[in-house]
């Protein structure tokens, strides 16, 4: 395992998309278990999906900031793309260390949206790139997504497989993404260290992903569209474990050395964190509903099979998703391991709470 070499303690740490599900479970967690930090959140809180959601969890982030005296939390609101705004930013606080969560997300909205994630994926992250070629840092982490991995027939899926077949323009901004930062990694010597997340759910999430649509819709008596006849697999990863995987990752940046030329080898590295365990999407849909009816979400003679339909796969879409997590169990020490069931009774008790207070 690799040792620690970037303490966390004292440090100002800036996290972009900290209105975002990720984002948002990640600064609390910074503010719980360090001292002496300053967390910077930057977010544009755009309407993709319920702004109210993004305020809830900065409204959350806030109550934990303010049970903590040794820490430091403050929240800009702005857009990743303005680049005299990111320069500021760097300039007032002198990150140690940056984590890029920040990014339009979905891989249907890109098909019909491509403008947006031009802005955000790649202009936003090339401004994040510049900024810590400018203010050096101890270590850039950002997200990247298995999404990277598109058409590719091997599973499971390995860092050290080609990835050169995105099925969607979000997936093509990923790996857009890894290549910037390997490149500035390279010319800069900044360290850098790539995340791929594998569907990550759980209380608080984002509303356009499956298992809070589908919610969503059951409540309000809709039928739920289960893509590729219920015959996709999807390696779902709850959020505190892809929490706990980035925080340890966050501690352990690339070490800066030179090749036998002389000239600096590129600190970068990159991860798969998924849960290594693919659940076919109607065996999800089945643990979902019965955690919603014991949750009292949904009634106890609720006719969940009428409520089905079963479509094709969808443009962008692919029918499997698993991660090969062997690198970051050597290198990091984890492994996600929270069981699907267990997950998902979180996200069904956190859904009836939050909607009975909105």
């Amino acid at each position: 395992m690799l040792p620690i070499n970037t303490e966390l303690n004292g440090k100002t740490i800036l996290v972009t998309g900290a209105a975002g599900f990720i984002g948002a479970n990640l600064t609390s967690r910074l503010l719980q278990t360090h001292q002496h930090c300053t967390v910077v959140g930057l977010d544009n809180c755009n309407n993709y999906y319920d702004v109210s959601l993004k305020q809830y969890r900065l409204d959350s982030i806030q109550a934990l900031a303010e049970q903590s005296a040794a820490n430091k939390w403050v929240f800009i609101r702005g857009n990743l793309a303005d680049r005299a705004l990111i320069d500021s930013l760097f300039v007032r606080y002198r990150f140690d260390v940056v984590v890029n969560l920040a990014a339009q997300a979905g891989v249907r909205y890109s098909i019909t949206n491509p403008d947006v994630y031009m802005e955000s994926n790649i202009i936003g992250f090339y401004n994040i790139l510049e900024a810590c070629r400018s203010y050096p840092v101890q270590h850039l982490v950002y997200a990247s997504s298995s999404s990277v991995y598109g058409s590719n027939p091997k599973v499971p899926y390995s860092t050290e497989d080609r990835v050169d077949n995105p099925v969607s323009l979000y997936a093509a901004t990923k790996k857009s993404n890894e290549l910037l930062a390997y490149a500035y990694a390279k010319l800069y010597n900044i360290p850098c260290t790539g995340l791929r997340f594998f569907t990550v759910y759980g209380p608080a999430g984002r509303p356009d992903m499956a298992y809070f649509s589908f919610t969503d819709k059951l409540l309000k008596g809709q039928p739920i569209q289960i893509f590729n006849y219920g015959n996709c697999k999807r390696d779902f990863t709850y959020v505190d474990d892809i929490i706990e995987g980035v925080e340890r990752v966050m501690q352990r940046a690339p070490e800066k050395q030179n090749g036998a030329d002389g000239l600096p080898l590129p600190p970068y590295r990159i991860y798969n964190i998924g849960n290594s365990h693919p659940e076919n999407l109607l065996d999800f849909v089945d643990i979902l509903q019965q955690e919603l009816v014991a949750a009292g979400v949904l009634p106890t003679n609720f006719d969940f099979e009428s409520h089905k339909q079963l479509i094709p796969m969808q443009p962008g879409d692919v029918p499997v998703t698993y991660a090969d997590t062997l690198a970051l169990e050597e290198d990091i020490g984890f492994k996600p391991n929270t069981d699907l069931r267990t997950g998902l009774r979180s996200f069904a008790r956190w859904y009836r709470q939050y909607y009975q207070q909105h």
